[in-house]
């Protein structure tokens, strides 16, 4: 139920001349109602307005599409809406050019927005439909817009530079205009269709009137000299987490990447899955260049996360993650090859106790990495919240022997067991054993192996299991069990499905 005043300000914003016109009249504490009501009603001709005479130092999209006492919808939780999006940078662009005119005419007016926050949007990479605008599409609409910016902010200052000159080519005494700026935190995501772009942005980042201040950093398929351009055109400070993947980098690669992590001194979490890293056969040479990739993840002192994912770690874990400054609470180290010293490793070290995230898929925990496995879980009992072992080749009887372990983690909000050759009296013991863990949320179970049509070799891998067919009036029978085994325990808060891509897992930040 929308409170009265957001239903007056749905009709306000309704009709554009009306608010054109009485925009300096309206008191600015109504600017964020009016502003919500504008973004859900996509009164796009209202929202540039609004930002354009935006009375406050910042616009958060945080802080003003979340859930309030007006709205009973989180608009930040869904996709944004691309033409919205569009139009408060154009709002932006609008009050910055604007206030670019007013200084070069030597009128004097105090800067307003200083900040637009638009960090914390959904994209979770799917169903980008026309109307969404997806990371990368907000990446390269914001670089086009600093760009466009900078040209206009050059052509004022010529004219300015032409106007100070006498009639003499003496100078003239006038006042310099005063700097105005709009910091914009957001997260970027670039790859080799929109590098040049945003490089184009960066690299004039400093003395432009919009400037670019990146939180989040992601990269995906460039060249290693590339990413070190990009890196190092960014703010250090307000960086938190940079994520390289399919870059194809090496151990040579991340030799060359990371010392220029090290300015960023917030970093919270690195992300290098696919990264081309083998450590089962190493040559000399490349055995100090390991030694040189983990003394520089120890330099990064602030540390939280780490992905590794699809990396050939087997046997130095120990090695990796030995000499880091603090514990982890967030590690993915899905199909790394590990070994049994790699979890033992781990469930002595000092990351285990503070574990909230883990990611193990693809280890073959089935066979001897399961007692370790089990001791692991064990000691990261108290903390986990979020535990994926997709593809691990657990069966029943394997997961009989981790259900003690699994049970103790109280505080388990999510658990991901797709393509485990599990049966359908497996996942009932599952979901009816892990019934009393009452944070755990949600559940990506497996396709019952007694669901195929057809034998499966056993046992099977996850190829068979994932390319295998599922008779689904089989399944579906399965699937109202499970869903009435939930309904009778009074447990409907709980989500169980099959679907990969429906429900987001939880990201760190959001743990």
């Amino acid at each position: 139920m929308h409170s009265l005043v957001f239903l007056c300000a749905q009709k306000v914003v309704s009709h554009h001349s009306t608010v054109r016109g009485a925009l300096e009249f309206i008191p600015k504490e109504l600017y964020p109602v009016l502003f919500k009501a504008a973004f859900m009603d996509k009164r796009t001709l209202v929202l540039q307005d609004l930002v354009q005479t935006w009375p406050f130092p910042v616009l958060s999209f945080q802080k003003l599409l979340r859930k309030c006492q007006h709205c009973d919808r989180a608009l930040l939780q869904e996709k944004p809406n691309k033409l919205c999006v569009q139009t408060v940078i154009l709002g932006v662009v609008a009050y910055l050019n604007e206030a670019l005119e007013d200084r070069l005419h030597s009128q004097s007016k105090r800067q307003r927005l200083q900040v637009l926050d638009m960090t914390g949007l959904q994209d979770d990479g799917i169903d980008q439909g026309p109307e969404s605008m997806s990371l990368w599409s907000r990446t390269v609409t914001l670089a086009k817009a600093c760009i466009d910016v900078s040209k206009h902010q050059s052509k004022c200052t010529k004219r300015t530079s032409k106007r100070r000159k006498g009639p003499y080519s003496s100078s003239v005494a006038l006042p310099p205009p005063q700097p105005v700026a709009v910091e914009v935190h957001v997260d970027l995501f670039v790859n080799s269709t929109s590098y040049g772009v945003l490089k184009d942005a960066l690299q004039n980042n400093a003395n432009s009137m919009l400037r670019l201040k990146c939180r989040d950093f992601r990269a995906e398929e460039l060249p290693i000299a590339s990413t070190v351009g990009l890196l190092e055109f960014l703010d250090p400070t307000g960086v938190r987490q940079v994520d390289l993947r399919f870059n194809n980098l090496g151990l040579s690669g991340l030799r060359v990447i990371l010392p220029h992590m090290a300015k960023f001194t917030n970093l919270v979490s690195l992300k290098l899955p696919y990264s081309n890293i083998d450590v089962r056969r190493l040559s000399a040479g490349m055995e100090g260049s390991l030694h040189y990739f983990a003394t520089q993840l120890s330099r990064l002192s602030c540390l939280k996360e780490l992905n590794l994912g699809s990396s050939r770690l087997s046997g130095k874990l120990r090695q990796l993650l030995g000499d880091l400054q603090g514990p982890l609470e967030s590690l993915e180290l899905a199909f790394c090859y590990l070994l049994p010293n790699d979890l033992a490793y781990l469930s002595q070290s000092l990351h285990t106790p503070t574990l909230k995230k883990l990611d193990l898929s693809g280890n073959n925990l089935s066979d001897s990495l399961l007692q370790p496995f089990q001791h692991l879980l064990e000691e990261a009992s108290s903390s986990l919240l979020h535990l994926d072992i997709m593809e691990c080749r657990l069966m029943d009887i394997h997961l009989e022997s981790l259900l003690p372990a699994l049970c103790r983690c109280s505080q388990l909000r999510y658990l991901g067991v797709f393509g485990n050759p599990l049966s359908t009296r497996g996942l009932k013991n599952l979901l009816q054993r892990t019934m009393g863990l009452l944070y755990l949320q949600l559940v990506i179970y497996p396709y019952p192996v007694d669901c195929y049509s057809e034998n499966l070799p056993w046992p099977p891998t996850s190829s068979n299991l994932l390319n295998g067919s599922v008779d689904e009036e089989k399944f579906s029978r399965v699937s109202a069990e499970l869903q009435q085994m939930l309904l009778t325990a009074s447990r409907t808060d709980a989500v169980w499905t099959t679907n990969l891509c429906r429900h987001n897992t939880l990201d760190y930040f959001n743990l």
